[in-house]
């Protein structure tokens, strides 16, 4: 295993005192600051240094004066390399029109240009030396290609091009690496393998000398986050590799929960690993217990404080033990329930086929998923990186999109979301524009159907209870009718609960709506939002509000038989706005 211990891929070696300036050899900042500082004398540099800190007049006149621009320097490595690990594509432009081989080799690991960038994680100088001809699948010294680098070096972007641009998803380097095992085995951020897994690649292959898996490595690396995400993919638990120092390496999913066991001997943790099979069990199990624990904790409440017994300490001990039995095993979900005696007349069916209705395309209906073919993938892909906007902040790594204005990627549901609002998880869905306005109407429902059942337990108590509270107060009330029906008493509690919860919750939503205009996911993000329109003096605050009429006319899509036309707008194709600044008028939106 020593060859895969050493720190593989590592950066060309450069001039330390004259590169360490240059460390995020950033192109336009650096080059000013170079010439500021260097005014007076950089006229004395020779070329390999002119070249590094970008100083296009001394580079061209010393190539005029006859200077080979092939000739590598002292290391083995040309001006094309330097030029492209420090991106200056104005000198990469200028080598290759005098004669600069785009590939030629050099360095202590002989790689190309195009690895040089690569590694550094230059998209602009990826793109420009491709189409220069530059070749993305020529190994260098340690037997990688570019997409290759760029996975174990976490630079998704480049990851993403290159593959669009045609290189294979599951292409091996000379040790049956694939790019997906360098990403599990490197690379502890999600983006890079979230990509690869979006590409649809091969996660169960196995590398050329230990037939170790993307999960194999993802575990010897202790890389909990990409673990996850493998066996989100259905990555093979039971894949075993080739034996090493007497042992069997196996993929163990437990690793993420018991981070102390990877200090303990490969031999020992062989105890702790579940077959898939088991896993799946588990999984499934841990659902339905998720699912089917708060309506037994609420009955099981109830039904103790209802038991025909005088001591309060047995009940006591039995709440004790309901608490004990959940304690870290699930979380307590306050789920409305209805009362079992109210009464069905007209209003109440009609609320209760509202709320089912409203909850139900909650819960279904598209929340405004963003799709695409896999051809028009990798087309947005080279456009975006061709025309430097391949951006994280506007480019999905997982759904491989161009996310529009408004979008966000739900990490719960995997996909990028029109106009997000949040993650329910008592739809069990995403709120969006497909679905936010059914989910206002479930929340509304919802409310009055908490009224009812507050309205059901005082109507019991008023019936079946005796009591005097008129005569002994409230206090005097409330023991009354606890003692009545402890039952009753457990529900109508929880009813006043969910009451405030859900009340505050749709006061919010509506005071989003119509008096701002914006979305749960925006109003956290408001400042981060604004900031690239802070030039704009006259900029209102709120970019989408129409006032708090037309907010409502336009959410809700109110059209009353033809008298109100409500502005629809296909959030899943705004990518841009454009604010007129002269009328004051709202935002206009233009698609891609």
């Amino acid at each position: 295993m020593e060859e895969y211990e050493k720190e593989a891929g590592c950066v060309p070696i450069l001039h330390p005192e004259e590169i360490k300036p240059q460390s995020h050899y950033n192109h336009g900042y650096s080059e000013n600051v170079s010439r500021k500082n260097h005014v007076d004398d950089y006229s004395t540099w020779d070329i390999v240094k002119a070249t590094q800190y970008g100083i296009f007049e001394r580079c061209r006149e010393l190539v005029e004066a006859g200077f080979d621009v092939r000739q590598p320097d002292k290391e083995n490595v040309t001006l094309l390399h330097w030029a492209a690990i420090n991106n200056r594509i104005d000198l990469v432009k200028y080598y290759i029109s005098k004669g600069a081989i785009v590939d030629q080799l050099g360095g202590d690991l002989n790689s190309t240009p195009l690895h040089w960038a690569t590694r550094q994680g230059h998209l602009s100088m990826v793109v420009q030396l491709m189409k220069y001809g530059a070749d993305p699948s020529l190994i260098d010294g340690e037997g990688c290609s570019c997409v290759h680098l760029a996975a174990q070096f976490g630079h998704t972007s480049i990851v993403a091009y290159l593959i669009a641009k045609g290189q294979d998803v599951d292409m091996m380097d000379q040790n049956g690496m694939t790019p997906l095992m360098w990403a599990a085995y490197r690379t502890h951020s999600v983006d890079p393998t979230r990509l690869l897994l979006t590409f649809n690649v091969s996660v169960n292959l196995g590398d050329k000398y230990h037939k170790n898996t993307a999960l194999h490595w993802a575990v010897l690396a202790g890389n909990t986050t990409v673990i996850s995400l493998l066996l989100d993919a259905n990555a093979n638990v039971d894949a075993q590799n080739i034996k090493v120092n007497g042992h069997t390496l196996f993929s163990c999913p437990y690793l993420v929960q018991f981070p102390f066991l990877h200090s303990l001997p490969v031999s020992s943790l062989l105890i702790f690993l579940p077959s898939s099979a088991h896993l799946l069990c588990l999984q499934e199990f841990r659902q339905k217990v998720m699912l089917g624990t708060p309506f037994v904790v609420i009955w099981l409440v109830g039904f103790i404080a209802d038991l025909d017994i005088d001591s309060w300490l047995i009940k006591g001990i039995m709440y004790a033990g309901v608490w004990v039995a959940i304690h870290e095993s699930t979380i307590f979900l306050n789920l409305p329930v209805h009362l079992p005696f109210a009464t069905v007349h007209v209003p109440f069916l009609i609320n209760t086929l509202a709320l089912f209705y409203n909850f139900g395309k909650s819960w279904k209906s598209d929340p405004g998923i963003i799709k695409a073919s896999e051809e028009q993938k990798k087309k947005t892909i080279v456009e975006l990186a061709e025309t430097g906007s391949l951006d994280l902040s506007i480019f999905c790594s997982t759904c491989l999109i161009r996310k529009p204005i408004r979008s966000k990627h739900c990490a719960v549901c995997n996909r990028c979301i029109a106009k997000f609002d949040h993650h329910c998880p008592w739809v069990g869905n995403c709120v969006g524009s497909g679905n936010h306005r059914y989910f206002m109407g479930y929340l509304f429902f919802l409310l009055c159907m908490i009224c009812w059942m507050m309205y059901g337990c005082i109507s019991y108590w008023r019936i079946h209870c005796a009591t005097s509270y008129a005569k002994d107060g409230f206090w005097l009330y409330l023991t009354q009718i606890a003692s009545c029906s402890p039952w009753m008493f457990w529900m109508f509690l929880n009813s006043v609960f969910h009451f405030m919860w859900v009340a505050v919750l749709i006061m919010c939503q509506l005071y989003q709506i119509a008096a701002l205009g914006i979305t749960t996911n925006e109003r956290m993000n408001l400042v981060q939002m604004l900031a690239p329109f802070q030039p704009f003096v006259s900029l209102p605050l709120y970019l989408h509000s129409h006032g708090c009429i037309r907010n409502l006319i336009d959410f809700f899509e109110i059209r009353c038989c033809g008298l109100i036309r409500p502005v629809t707008v296909d959030w899943t194709t705004q990518y841009t706005i454009e604010y007129d600044q002269t009328s004051g008028s709202g935002p206009d939106f233009a698609p891609r």
